[in-house]
């Protein structure tokens, strides 16, 4: 079953994030949630795809969604939907954006994946079965010197207690940084919130490329309200720096 969910998880990914991406670089209307987050209807149209996609395939599943929350189910599983993770940088016109898909029994993700359809690629993984990207095995980096590391983090405050013992710093993450991490081409990925269609699909992804998965106090979770993301051999470390401060 594991294998089943890995590749519809994956499919489902690619078909939303291909609705949202028609609406990308359009003059799109921009409202803001009670949050402070920005909404347009590319969030609302990928989402409402994926829910009918849901319907047909697995009836008996719940559904989180990020903009039109829970539909109850009788399964035990529920598909967890953040249709354009970074619509900030959707509206800017960046392509750093995804469409994230994770499936859960309780806190156990059975499946996760990650389209960016403006950069063409998709990441998927589920519990042994590994972690692909583009159709390869991905695999962290073995980095394990901070001084040597690339750390990204989605706002400049995730960089505060790292940015100055790395190689390479930077920002713009979202979903994007995660992928980067789990593909080798970083090696830390912090971010300080996150709601749990943030972070379901990223336990499974990082885990089955060889990677650290937790949230800001070292809890291993996918539903932990923020997330640190680390190849094994830095793991200790980054964490404990960024417990310190």
């Amino acid at each position: 079953m594991s294998a089943e969910l890995l590749q519809a998880a994956a499919e489902l990914a690619k078909l939303a994030g291909a609705t949202a991406h028609r609406y990308w670089r359009t003059d799109l209307a921009v409202e803001w949630k009670e949050d402070g987050s920005p909404v347009t209807r590319a969030d609302r149209e990928a989402e409402r795809f994926a829910r009918g996609w849901i319907a047909e395939r697995f009836p008996a599943d719940g559904i989180l969604g990020e903009e039109f929350g829970v539909q109850p189910g009788t399964s035990g599983r529920r598909w967890i939907l953040d249709p354009v993770d970074g619509t900030k940088s959707f509206v800017r016109g960046v392509p750093l954006w995804g469409t994230l898909v994770a499936v859960a029994e309780g806190e156990h993700v059975l499946a996760g994946a990650m389209c960016f359809p403006a950069l063409d690629e998709t990441i998927a993984a589920a519990p042994g079965e590994g972690c692909w990207h583009e159709g390869s095995r991905a695999r962290v980096s073995a980095i394990d010197r901070l001084s040597a590391a690339t750390v990204l983090a989605t706002d400049v405050a995730g960089l505060q207690a790292l940015a100055g013992h790395a190689a390479i710093a930077r920002t713009w993450g979202d979903c994007y940084g995660y992928l980067l991490v789990a593909t080798g081409r970083a090696e830390v990925m912090v971010d300080l919130r996150m709601g749990d269609w943030d972070s379901a699909c990223l336990l499974p992804i990082m885990e089955e490329a060889g990677g650290v998965f937790t949230d800001l106090k070292g809890k291993r979770t996918a539903f932990g309200g923020s997330a640190i993301a680390t190849n094994e051999a830095l793991a200790a470390d980054v964490r404990m720096r960024l417990g310190a401060a």
